[in-house]
């Protein structure tokens, strides 16, 4: 007998599950809690099985019917319905759920973390802009090279070389995080090796002849805008790390007792404690401005919210107030100018490469050298904040003396003579 819709709204839960059965393998399940479950039992392969159908009374008797029905046409052409919905469920999960985005962006969280913030927003940005619209809503398992290159070719039709070779590197490590996890079997941007047109290698701009510096410094002393970021300018080319490094830096890191500035691992580019040790010029710049901003946590808070650090372009921006050109000079370039004039003045490049926070191939070793050489480079910091002393006392005698020569009295200032030179 078939069951009729009055036998299922009258039929009551009781202390165990029990079934009512319409035919054809189809009956409704009543569970204790009330829930009533439509199930289809069939065989195949010699095996016993059983199919979900839904729950009454979202799912009707008339339409547990119609499931049963189409069930039982695929077992008469030797499929497992059973087995059909478990890969029809997988493919939908490849379609939502193991996009390339979604991976990409499981990756990110995941290693994140680890990453300087300036870092990890450069490749969210990244990700995002030049490969999301275009990938992201794919299966990561059914992109092949050919689809990743034409994706790469949009970048470097736009002539930014360098940014598809990152993406590349950047695709490969979400490739490999799939393969680890199971939802992906292999890599398509190996097939890539060699298929991109080499990035040309840029350097960032800076000014490294010792009259330009002056001429910079100068300029510098003279600058019209923020006082906060008058004091980024004065600041940078005395201690020289990066950009990121300077804008993100917090009162508590400075210890004027011991003239340090200790920045954390997490700030770091190489993900290691640094140690900057800061000349009495240094310290000047910093008292004055501790005036301004000391009552907060960062040194350099943005112009229109004192709790966010000031723009990565402020200190580029004011260069071009200045009138220098992003071809001559960026914020990037104080590391440039230090490292070029320094080694030329003969300090021991071991001492100015650890002031420069480069990279340490040792890893274990980077994780205790952060306050190697500092005996030295406490020397070198202070006789190379004295020598911009003297650069920029050149640069101002030098514009005293154009303003003379206007009335006869022209000269011309040597800046290139110090006592930088280390005595060995």
């Amino acid at each position: 007998m078939t069951l009729t819709r009055l036998q299922i709204e009258n039929a009551k839960p009781q202390a165990k599950p029990y079934r009512l059965f319409d035919g054809k393998g189809l009956y409704l399940e009543i569970a204790p809690t009330g829930a009533r479950l439509w199930r289809f039992k069939y065989r195949i392969g010699g095996k016993e099985k059983r199919l979900a159908l839904g729950a009454y009374p979202e799912v009707g008797l008339k339409d547990a019917r119609g499931k049963l029905d189409d069930a039982r046409r695929q077992l008469a052409a030797n499929i497992d319905p059973g087995e059909r919905r478990k890969a029809e469920k997988v493919a939908l999960t490849e379609r939502t759920e193991n996009t390339f985005e979604a991976i990409a962006r499981e990756w990110f969280a995941l290693h994140s973390p680890k990453w300087a913030a300036s870092h990890g927003g450069k490749v969210i940005r990244r990700l995002e802009l030049n490969l999301f619209p275009w990938l992201g809503g794919q299966p990561i398992k059914s992109i092949a090279a050919p689809e990743l290159l034409s994706v790469l070719r949009r970048i470097e039709a736009r002539g930014a070389n360098e940014t598809a070779h990152r993406a590349l590197q950047n695709c490969g490590q979400v490739f490999r995080y799939a393969i680890a996890t199971g939802r992906a079997e292999r890599d398509p941007s190996r097939d890539l090796l060699g298929a991109l047109a080499p990035a040309i290698e840029r350097h960032y701009a800076a000014i490294t002849d010792p009259r330009g510096v002056g001429a910079l410094l100068y300029a510098i002393d003279g600058y019209c805008g923020s006082y906060v970021t008058k004091c980024a300018l004065k600041l940078a080319p005395l201690v020289f790390v990066r950009p990121g490094e300077l804008r993100m830096a917090e009162w508590s890191e400075f210890d004027m007792d011991k003239a340090e500035w200790r920045i954390p691992a997490h700030r770091m580019k190489m993900r290691s404690p640094h140690v900057v040790p800061l000349s009495r010029q240094a310290i000047t710049v910093l008292k004055e401005l501790s005036a301004l901003t000391g009552e907060g946590s960062l040194v350099f808070p943005g112009a229109n919210d004192r709790e966010r650090a000031m723009s990565d372009n402020t200190v580029n921006a004011a260069l071009r107030r200045l009138g220098y050109s992003r071809e001559e000079m960026t914020g990037h370039g104080f590391r440039s100018i230090a490292s070029t004039l320094l080694n030329e003045k003969g300090w021991s490049p071991d001492a100015i490469e650890r002031q420069l926070a480069h990279s340490e191939r040792n890893a274990i070793r980077a994780a205790y050298n952060y306050a190697e050489y500092l005996p030295e480079r406490r020397k070198m910091m202070q006789a190379w904040a004295d020598y911009l002393d003297e650069l920029v006392a050149a640069a101002r005698a030098g514009h005293a003396s154009a303003l003379a020569s206007q009335h006869g009295h022209a000269s011309q200032p040597n800046v290139r003579g110090s006592g930088l030179r280390q005595d060995r």
